[in-house]
């Protein structure tokens, strides 16, 4: 098996302060994360931004650039910036950071789809500040917006003129022949990094028969020109990224995707997870890849050529 790859989701747009006192929200905080994970084994970063007032999920380019430069000064951990943001920004607001900062890679989700975060009400009754309900609640009657001319838009703009790579995130089996449908275009171009991203509602659902399926038809579309991640929310992030290695697969963690370590106890910052995940796969046999071999094995354009 190759190298494997680990990316970690420092914070996202999909939990709250509320929901933990360990979800960072500031630029140092970020920063902190951030170097905290890459010195644990992350050789990717995945970076959304937050206002650092009240930790609403933010696109504004000063937002990110309180911690990009810092976090590139300090690690050489490939940078991954969102242009998912969050489901209740245009797609002028998701790309206005990454338009400015210009990193070697971009996430980029292949469709439009239901993205529900409403049933996490439930568990919360003490909320720090004013938007977090609404913006849950919110989410019962949104629709994530990635149309085939949004995709384009941002492969064209991001990819062709700014040089970024992507992770191209999967939440369901349509996002592959999406995928290959780009492909066949020849807007995206080999070797194609895919995130399988399980356990969202309106995504696929966490069962391991979605996995080897997916797997499987990767396999017939993409033949040996992509590489494979797994992501998996809350308590499904541990089973389904060893699953993910014990295939060969790369894996992610990070707070965005779970804020939790085991059942029950949440994880005090993203490096515990990268410590449970790297200790999980080198006992499978696999060896971490440094942020190097994360360029070598994705074809990145590498540090010096981003615009922070």
């Amino acid at each position: 098996m190759s190298k494997i790859i680990i990316t970690c989701a420092v914070t996202g747009s999909i939990h709250t302060p509320s929901m933990t006192p360990h979800l960072p929200i500031t630029a140092e905080q970020i920063t902190d994360e951030g170097i905290a994970a890459a010195k644990a084994g992350a050789s990717i970063l995945h970076l959304h931004a937050r206002d650092p007032i009240n930790g609403r999920p933010s696109a504004l380019a000063e937002h990110f650039m309180g911690f990009l430069p810092r976090i590139k000064q300090a690690c050489d951990a490939v940078v991954n910036i969102t242009t998912g943001g969050s489901a209740t920004m245009t797609l002028d607001d998701r790309l206005a950071a990454p338009m400015v900062a210009e990193p070697e890679m971009c996430s980029l989700n292949m469709g439009s789809m239901n993205f529900a975060l409403y049933p996490a009400t439930e568990r919360i009754s003490d909320w720090k500040y004013d938007w977090e309900k609404p913006f849950l609640e919110g989410s019962e009657d949104l629709v994530f917006k990635n149309t085939p001319r949004d995709i384009a838009y941002v492969v064209t703009e991001m990819g062709e003129k700014r040089g970024a790579r992507f992770e191209f995130e999967c939440y369901d089996l349509s996002h592959l022949y999406m995928l290959r449908h780009f492909a066949d275009r020849g807007l995206v171009k080999p070797p194609y990094f895919i995130q399988f991203v399980f356990g969202v509602l309106g995504g696929m659902g966490a069962d391991h028969e979605n996995l080897t399926h997916m797997k499987r038809i990767a396999d017939k579309l993409f033949g040996d020109e992509f590489e494979w991640s797994v992501l998996a929310a809350g308590r499904h992030q541990i089973p389904f990224t060893t699953m993910a290695a014990a295939m060969g697969g790369h894996v992610r963690v990070g707070l965005e995707d779970s804020i939790y370590i085991g059942k029950g106890e949440l994880a005090k910052s993203n490096a515990d997870q990268v410590n449970r995940i790297r200790e999980i796969v080198e006992r499978l046999g696999r060896e971490v890849a440094t942020p190097e071999d994360a360029r070598s094995i994705l074809g990145l354009k590498g540090s010096d050529r981003t615009a922070f």
